[in-house]
Order: C-alpha cells, then sequence, then structure tokens
C-alpha cells in the first residue's frame, strides 16, 4: 500500500464515521474523540486532516450536497414541459435518496446549521436560485401555482423530506414506487 492510499483511507475512515455519528447524534452530540474511536485512528490524526469538528462538518456536507446537485441537474432540460421537468428532477431526488439514505439524512439534519461555512451556504443558495429560475418560468406559461416561486420550491421539498422522513424511520416503503405516488400528490398541490 502506497502512503497516498493509506492518508486517503484514514481521512476517508473519518468522515464516513463522522456521517454516522452525525446523523445518529446531530453535530453537538458528536464529539472528534468519538468521530476517532469509531473510525479507528488517534484523535490527533482527525486534526491532521480537519482543523475542527466544524471543518469536519463542512467537508462531509459539501460532497454530499455536491453530489444532490449533481444528481438533480442531470435532469433539468429546460425544452421539456414544466410537469416532466418536476417528475424528473422528484425522481432523481428519489433515486439519491434510495441509494444514500444515510448522506440525504445528514443533509436534511444540517442545512440550516450555524456552523456550516460559506461556501457550503452558497451550494445552497444556487440550488434555490436555480429553482426559483425554473419555477418562475413554469409560471409564465401558468403550469404551476402564482404564488411566490420560493414558497412553491419549500412546500415540495417538505413534501419530499416528509415522504424520505417516514420511510427511513419505517412508517413508510423506501421505494421507487413510494416517491412516484408521492410525486404525484406533490405535482397536484403546485399545477397551475
Amino acid at each position: 500500500m502506497t502512503p497516498a492510499v493509506a492518508v486517503h483511507d484514514k481521512a476517508e475512515a473519518i468522515l464516513g464515521a463522522a456521517l454516522e455519528l452525525f446523523v445518529e447524534r446531530g453535530f453537538h452530540g458528536t464529539s472528534v474523540p468519538s468521530v476517532a474511536e469509531r473510525a479507528k485512528v488517534a484523535a490527533g490524526t482527525i486534526y491532521h486532516y480537519f482543523s475542527s469538528k466544524e471543518a469536519l462538518v463542512n467537508a462531509l456536507y459539501k460532497r454530499w450536497k455536491e453530489a444532490l446537485v449533481a444528481e438533480i441537474t442531470s435532469s433539468v432540460d429546460s425544452s421539456k414541459a414544466p410537469r416532466e421537468q418536476f417528475r424528473s428532477v422528484w425522481m432523481r431526488m428519489a433515486a439519491f435518496a434510495i441509494k444514500y439514505p444515510k448522506e440525504l439524512a445528514f443533509l436534511e439534519l444540517h442545512h440550516h446549521a450555524s456552523y456550516l461555512d460559506a461556501e457550503c451556504l452558497g451550494i445552497e443558495r444556487q440550488v434555490f436560485d436555480l429553482g426559483v429560475l425554473i419555477v418562475t418560468e413554469a409560471q409564465t406559461i401558468q403550469a404551476l401555482r402564482n404564488v411566490p416561486a420560493g414558497i412553491l420550491l419549500e412546500f415540495a421539498q417538505g413534501a419530499f423530506v416528509g415522504i424520505f422522513r417516514a420511510a427511513i424511520e419505517g412508517r413508510l416503503p423506501l421505494t421507487l414506487e413510494t416517491f412516484q405516488q408521492a410525486e404525484q400528490c406533490a405535482w397536484e398541490a403546485v399545477r397551475g
């Protein structure tokens, strides 16, 4: 094993352990020593890769938020009708949720946290601004309700997150079928 691989493995072990603990215990309930213990590294090793617990949570947040954004934006096709755009984005989010439930739970637990840095908050803002643009364009052809775009975005996201939470808590199955049925309901609520 080369030293570069060993370094990469330790950093990945730290990130994996931190992800699990931040989901299980939250940011404030997770200590650096508990991350080190779960990652099977010395506590000081964490500081070799991350300057603080805040830097660690921001690194995780940035990694998974960018992955989610890449998944969502790959489905945005402005030549398609708003109905198809909505379905495509929703189902891409569903596929991400099914493939990465722990990672999405982490993002949802931390997306408005005071410890997120400017870069992470900037990613959030870019996603919101893109959503506003898409909603506004759909409203110009009366495909979506005529209310502020932010309200429609938050409503749709809240519906998605509610279904996701119910699924990871065992009240609904975490399946594409569940998300397909919910998508139809969400569309009915926001369409013009």
